[in-house]
């Protein structure tokens, strides 16, 4: 594919497939999403359904994409190669005619030339345009149109006046020949085309990066201790395997023995290498760069982190922003125009001089071919993808660069985000008659079925309460059973105890709890039975040392910055002042956030949410943009446009900055593309502008909006840790 009016084809032809119900195809990152009912259609059928256009449509991550990638450059470079050759030795026998005086050479000799331009014609026009002239024949016979058809028709007009004029001197078209215009548009469009493939391979990277990382086979440990290689498709939860210096991670998993330094950067942005040894947690697609490690295999397949992040980064390569798709709904009516606008270019000229109507058209043709506008909008976004990716930001729509470029209001959740999602129980308040330690207990067995940071902290606490009191056991026994969540409210659940009624127990905020108010600028987590309150845990939380200079940049960017919270007022109006943000609003339900937020977007504001993605689906849907924050969210589930793999809030301000970027210079690409295409097509319609001119500026023009865009690849800035003492915890 080479242009929007490709991926609009092979849309509609997929869509035509009984049993598709959506498709969605990008002519930049030449990727496809499609979704079918298994029960109509399988993927073999509308997989069919695009070969009649010409192409072949293959598994994203098929064992065979990267090779049939690496031949189709191959030949690129092959077909630009004849061309380029063929171009010189064409244009030295060119010259002479430029460059004499009528008489000074012979027309035997002249003639001779033309013959010779021929002969060296041939192999650009039946090798080099081979792609070319395939696309545009498939384009008439399915009664279609694509960027390939103007061009083609105007390679083989060229190529055909000039044979004419070749083989017969004195007729209509023996004049002048047009070899070296035919070969030198052949060569800079296959410039333009091969740059253009260069940079889909350098943006589309970080991707391509992510998905070739797990290995083929691992070495996996025998019953009777012996090793055995064997495909990772083989291999199960609970299975031991051996990772090599040099080698990836075939799946999430704990580390039984050996020390290494390990790789992380594509899944979690951190550049640094980690230290890994036994009771250390690896994760699918980090590398191991040193030692040898066993691990025990904890998660495998979809449910790995690596899985997820594929997903969102393939979601991301093949979504469409709102300008991309207001050029591929003009990108078909372009093209007829630009037909239309040939063919009367060189009926007008025709009378005066057929020759030169003939070129005239051909110049029309070439000059207004839309390369530079189709890639405008998708190189730039998808450049800028692929550096965020790079750096630990995963872009799961690109429409939301867009979106975020003219946000003008950022809301904070408080836990998890401004704080570190560690927390620490610093004081605990019961009932008459209960005392910690089973408070304890029972809020522990509660919260190890939730993944909220405040669960967690509650359940590490609980079990090491009791291994320290050798109460191990006796706690892992306590199982809860019909455990619910709540969201933004707590977790419940009832507790069976023999020859007595099921007990039902709470664990969260004081309103869903009924706990009496309690002052306290530490955040409050409340327990309760059936008979009501039972206990109170007091919790500190730590700020992220980052967090206050993060405020100040956005700040300085002209961001207004607000927090809303389900934490109590007190505990988020002290963490909001801390930081730097002077608008804070706690006790909020996600209901209450996403009707604060409603009330901001009435007003007109474009507002970016960042929150941890637990209890914020909500508002992060509701969001214009939103950010997920942290490694223990669900990746696959959530709702964010973009998700902060490596858990710092510096990439928050590189991130808003890179989409004013990004944005910046997809104006300047559309803003270029329409004043070469509105000071070409005069020159070309009046016949000042010979084909191989037209060839050069489209060539330099699709080349322009390239390099252009390529100055989004660049990775952000490194995150400079700060020390932990930054701040303290309160």
């Amino acid at each position: 594919m080479h242009c929007a009016a490709c991926a609009i084809t092979l849309e509609d032809a997929l869509r035509a497939v009984p049993g598709v119900q959506s498709a969605q195809i990008s002519g930049a990152s030449h990727r496809g999403q499609i979704v079918w009912s298994a029960e109509l259609t399988r993927p073999s059928e509308w997989m069919r359904a695009v070969e009649p256009y010409g192409y072949k449509a293959l598994p994203a991550n098929d064992a065979h994409a990267h090779a049939l990638r690496r031949d189709e450059a191959r030949r690129m470079v092959w077909r630009w190669s004849v061309s380029a050759m063929c171009m010189m030795q064409v244009m030295m026998y060119a010259t002479p005619a430029y460059l004499s005086e009528p008489g000074d050479i012979a027309a035997e000799s002249m003639h001779l030339l033309r013959w010779a331009s021929w002969v060296l014609s041939l192999p650009v026009i039946f090798f080099s345009c081979a792609p070319f002239l395939k696309n545009a024949w498939r384009d008439l016979r399915d009664r279609q149109i694509s960027m390939d058809l103007p061009v083609a028709l105007g390679m083989v007009v060229t190529f055909v006046v000039s044979t004419l004029g070749t083989f017969e001197p004195h007729g209509p078209f023996g004049a002048e020949v047009f070899f070296d215009s035919f070969t030198m548009f052949v060569f800079f469009l296959l410039t333009g085309r091969w740059l253009e493939l260069r940079m889909r391979d350098r943006t589309a990277g970080a991707l391509e990066a992510v998905l070739n990382r797990l290995p083929a086979s691992v070495r996996k440990l025998q019953p009777d201790g012996s090793w055995v290689l064997m495909s990772v498709r083989r291999l199960q939860v609970g299975d031991v395997i051996e990772v090599l210096p040099g080698e990836a991670f075939a799946a999430d998993g704990l580390v039984l023995s050996g020390q290494a330094q390990v790789d992380e950067a594509l899944l979690t942005g951190e550049s640094r290498p980690l230290p890994r040894k036994a009771g250390d947690r690896v994760i699918a697609g980090s590398h191991n760069l040193s030692g040898t490690l066993q691990v025990k295999i904890e998660q495998m397949g979809a449910s790995t982190r690596y899985a997820q992040i594929v997903a969102l980064m393939e979601s991301a390569a093949v979504s469409k922003p709102a300008m991309a798709l207001m050029v591929d709904r003009w990108a078909k009516p372009f093209l007829v125009a630009v037909m239309l606008a040939a063919f009367g270019a060189a009926a007008y000229w025709w009378p005066t001089d057929p020759a030169h109507a003939v070129m005239v058209g051909v110049a029309v043709l070439i000059v207004t071919c839309p390369c530079a506008l189709s890639l405008a909008t998708p190189a730039a976004m998808l450049a800028t993808a692929g550096a965020l990716a790079r750096s630990g930001v995963l872009v799961r729509r690109l429409s939301a660069l867009q979106h975020l470029a003219g946000i003008d209001t950022v809301i904070f959740d408080k836990t998890g985000t401004l704080t570190r999602d560690a927390f620490e129980v610093v004081r605990i308040h019961t009932r008459e008659g209960v005392c910690e330690a089973q408070a304890l207990d029972l809020a522990g067995a509660l919260a190890r079925h939730s993944l909220h940071p405040v669960s967690r902290a509650l359940w590490s606490m609980a079990r090491r309460q009791a291994e320290a009191e050798g109460r191990w056991l006796d706690l892992e026994a306590r199982t809860m059973h019909n455990v619910g969540e709540q969201a933004g409210q707590g977790v419940h659940g009832t507790l069976r105890c023999p020859g007595q009624d099921d007990m039902l127990f709470r664990l969260g905020s004081a309103a869903f709890c009924a706990a009496p108010p309690r002052a306290s600028q530490h955040l409050q987590v409340s327990l309760a039975d059936a008979s009501g309150w039972m206990a109170t845990f007091e919790l500190a939380e730590e700020i992220r040392p980052e967090a206050a200079r993060v405020v100040r940049q956005l700040n300085q960017l002209g961001l207004r910055l607000k927090v809303l919270s389900g934490d109590g007022q007190a505990a988020v109006t002290q963490v909001a002042q801390a930081v730097g943000i002077s608008d804070a609003q706690g006790s909020c339900s996600p209901q209450h956030k996403l009707q604060a937020l409603q009330a901001l977007q009435a007003q007109g504001h474009k507002v970016a949410m960042v929150g941890d993605g637990l209890n914020d689906g909500p508002v992060l849907a509701g969001a214009d943009v939103s950010f997920a924050l942290g490694q223990a969210v669900p990746l696959a589930q959530s709702k964010s446009d973009f998700v902060l793999m490596g858990g710092q809030l510096d990439v928050l301000v590189s991130t808003v900055q890179r989409s004013r970027q990004t944005l910046r210079i997809v104006r300047q690409n559309l803003w270029w593309s329409a004043i070469y295409n509105a000071a070409c097509v005069p020159l070309a319609v009046v016949g000042w502008l010979p084909a191989w001119a037209a060839g050069l500026g489209m060539a330099l023009s699709s080349l322009g909006v390239v390099l252009n865009a390529l100055r989004l690849s660049k990775a952000l800035p490194e995150v400079l840790h700060a020390p932990d003492s930054a701040h303290p915890p309160f």
